[in-house]
């Protein structure tokens, strides 16, 4: 046993004829530039990384000044790097031509990347309801992994964490908070971009969320025929018929009938001037397809804005 444990203390060749300057530089995080066609983007990265004007924006830097402050990436088996703070950088460092990106790289083990990745985005100036839903998810996880005790309570009010105030603190976010954007993550993507776009608010989203998948597509269904979205007395009474397992849609139509202030006025449209454009549909039909349209054509727009301004951006590297 003793052999063994002197065997342990010995140091390692490397330890014995390396000086304590090198020793010391090795551990010294440097930048260096690494191929973009290397690092590949965090597994489940929560924050969305979208072709909007701030993007070109920052495209438009880099293409002057190139990156400013480094990207952190981790290195992994297969000799290419996981991007663990960076995302958008990367993407418009692409945009104008670049094949390389200065990183800072660290060891680290997936959840210490985890944490990092979460908490370096999340202080974006805005961050979506989803984006923060499945970053604090992550976060929660990656903290149970590493031995600490947080005992998880999703509920709606009031909350169980052991080291929710200290992990509140470092989000800058309340314990409630955390556990109510969590909830999030059990909406359908349709529900969830509702409450991206500022459709549904947050509170009457997690009542929401308690409903079963089936029953979510029966109320998006609902809300987009009667024009409007549950208010927070609304959001309750629905929940509270899936717990007594009476969810029914003529309920649902029921309560959403109810007068609120969110009440979308209806528009009357010239039946006779929209069927000469219209495809042959049932009635049933038509407010429907009208919506997709009126969606789709904004996003055209939006769409050829992008387009127009990349078409500058790239004039102005050529």
């Amino acid at each position: 046993m003793r052999e063994e444990e002197q065997k342990k203390k010995l140091p390692s060749l490397d330890e014995l004829f390396s000086t304590e300057e090198e020793r010391q530089e090795n551990n010294i995080e440097k930048v260096v530039d690494i191929p973009i066609s290397k690092i590949q983007d965090f597994k489940n990265h929560p924050f969305k990384v979208e072709e909007n004007e701030e993007l070109i924006s920052m495209s438009e830097s880099i293409a002057k000044y190139g990156v400013l402050e480094p990207a952190v990436v981790r290195p992994l088996n297969d000799g290419t790097y996981e991007m663990i703070s960076g995302h958008r950088r990367k993407k418009a460092s692409t945009m104008v031509g670049k094949e390389t990106i200065r990183c800072i790289v660290k060891e680290l083990s997936d959840d210490e990347a985890t944490i990092i990745m979460v908490d370096s985005n999340i202080q974006r100036e805005k961050v979506l309801p989803s984006e923060k839903a499945f970053a604090y998810k992550m976060r929660l996880e990656a903290e149970k992994h590493q031995g600490r005790k947080i005992e998880i309570s999703l509920c709606q009010v009031g909350t169980k964490l052991r080291s929710d105030a200290i992990l509140a603190q470092q989000l800058n976010e309340s314990a409630r908070n955390i556990h109510r954007y969590i909830r999030l993550t059990n909406l359908i993507p349709e529900i969830l971009e509702m409450v991206d776009n500022g459709i549904i608010a947050l509170t009457p989203a997690v009542d929401i969320s308690y409903l079963e998948i089936d029953e979510q597509a029966v109320l998006l269904d609902v809300m987009g025929y009667n024009g409007c979205t549950p208010s927070v007395s609304q959001a309750k009474q629905i929940k509270y018929l899936s717990e007594k397992g009476e969810f029914e849609e003529s309920k649902v139509k029921k309560i959403l009938n109810q007068a609120k202030p969110n009440q979308i006025e209806r528009i009357h449209l010239d039946k006779k001037k929209i069927s000469q454009v219209l495809p042959k549909l049932k009635d049933d039909k038509v407010e429907d397809y009208i919506y997709q349209a009126i969606i789709f054509y904004n996003k055209h727009l939006e769409h050829q804005k992008l387009i127009d301004k990349k078409v500058k951006l790239s004039e102005q590297v050529r």
